[in-house]
């Protein structure tokens, strides 16, 4: 049997498909784009690759360069065509740029053949592609035609990305606002707890019906103002909270002994809490510049998310400095949080499905890290389920 032969457009035409079947793939843009741009250079010979955005102000950026012919060892050195990305998007068609002298071979890298695209998404211009040729030869009406269908692709791949991008922003779009609705209705209800108890008990002590002996006026004043200072914490936070995240609220820095912070936040919250267990490991001496009150509120908000998720769980709180840096970590024995919840713990309004406490609003922990990134440090948090959970603290001992 012959063998049949295989015309040249046909190699063309398997290589064509074989781009847009990588393209087709799922996964990073770039990537893909790295893997595509061999396959097509197998039929299209070319030494640099551009791609150009036009942003909303009309200026031209580049978004993906990439050297795979000669000239690689200077690719750093190498033009990438922006003049031709913009003559291209200008004209809103291909443009081509040979150099001005064809004869000298002498330094491939000042003889640059270039062929401008611009890309359209959706029928608008997005930006251009450019490929470039050092030393020739120039580029033919065949090689012109595929570069087109190359950038027809390419800027398949590019609105793909878009689209997926947009998606992802309006999933968090979502859920910042189904957090915002739950939180909305979990403050209502805890606005309504503590106002609650004040009103029944202000309205019982009222009651000219009846006398209440000294004691029972007592108790019933004790549970009024505790539910007045619910009351007002739950509002604090809030506002908190919102200047937090304006970033309207100051910081004022100064020297600080971190060790008697943590001790003082420590013997508060045990003056409340008789019988919490806490250990402290601290090392003494050192000095920070911070905002002695905000990151004592920090640690106050710590011992409050222990009592309400770990109830009965022992606290252990360590410092330590390294690096010019001070390492805090604040851990308890608890029932511990699913990996599926840990990265969302520290978003405002957010609170970990299903857990036993309903009376925290997602702001403590939030406002801790607001805290935190204020003094230039970060936090975060490791747990395992039954095992307990960690947060560590890092601040710069001094601040720029």
């Amino acid at each position: 049997m012959k063998r049949m032969q295989v015309s040249v457009d046909d190699k063309i035409i398997d290589r064509l498909i074989e781009v847009n079947e990588v393209i087709s793939q799922a996964g990073d843009w770039k990537q893909t784009l790295n893997q595509a741009i061999i396959v097509l250079r197998k039929i299209f010979i070319y030494d640099n690759l551009a791609i150009y955005r036009r942003d909303p102000s009309g200026l031209i950026e580049v978004v993906y360069a990439r050297s795979v012919g000669r000239g690689l060892a200077a690719e750093a050195d190498a033009a990438w065509g922006e003049e031709i990305a913009s003559q291209a998007l200008a004209a809103r068609q291909m443009v081509l740029k040979e150099p001005k002298d064809r004869t000298s071979t002498d330094d491939r890298l000042a003889n640059a053949h270039l062929l401008g695209l611009p890309l359209f998404i959706e029928g608008n211009p997005y930006g251009a592609l450019v490929f470039i040729r050092f030393g020739g030869p120039v580029f033919t009406p065949e090689q012109s035609s595929i570069a087109q269908l190359a950038g027809q692709l390419f800027a398949q791949l590019i609105h793909r990305n878009l689209i997926l991008d947009k998606m992802e922003h309006l999933k968090g779009l979502e859920q910042q606002m189904r957090l915002q609705e739950d939180f909305v209705a979990t403050v209502s209800h805890d606005l309504r707890t503590p106002l609650g108890f004040i009103k029944g008990y202000t309205t019982t002590l009222l009651r000219s019906d009846t006398d209440w002996d000294a004691a029972t006026q007592r108790e019933f004043l004790t549970i009024i103002d505790e539910e007045t200072d619910r009351l007002a914490e739950l509002i604090e936070n809030v506002l908190e909270s919102a200047r937090l995240q304006s970033q309207t609220l100051r910081m004022n820095f100064h020297p600080v002994r971190l060790d008697a912070l943590i001790r003082e936040a420590a013997v508060r919250a045990q003056t409340h809490y008789r019988s919490l267990r806490i250990k402290l490991d601290l090392e003494e001496g050192s000095v920070v510049e911070a905002d002695n009150v905000r990151l004592a509120q920090v640690f106050e908000n710590l011992f409050s998310n222990t009592i309400k998720y770990a109830p009965g769980a022992r606290i252990q709180i360590t410092l330590h400095y390294k690096d010019d840096c001070a390492a805090i970590t604040f851990s308890d024995n608890g029932p511990g949080i699913d990996k599926d919840f840990l990265p969302f713990i520290f978003e405002r309004f957010y609170r970990v499905p299903g857990q036993a406490s309903g009376t925290g609003t997602g702001l403590g922990l939030f406002i801790c890290k607001q805290i935190i990134q204020a003094h230039h440090g970060k936090i975060w948090a490791e747990s395992e389920l039954g095992e307990g959970t960690r947060f560590f603290i890092e601040i710069p001992v001094t601040q720029a």
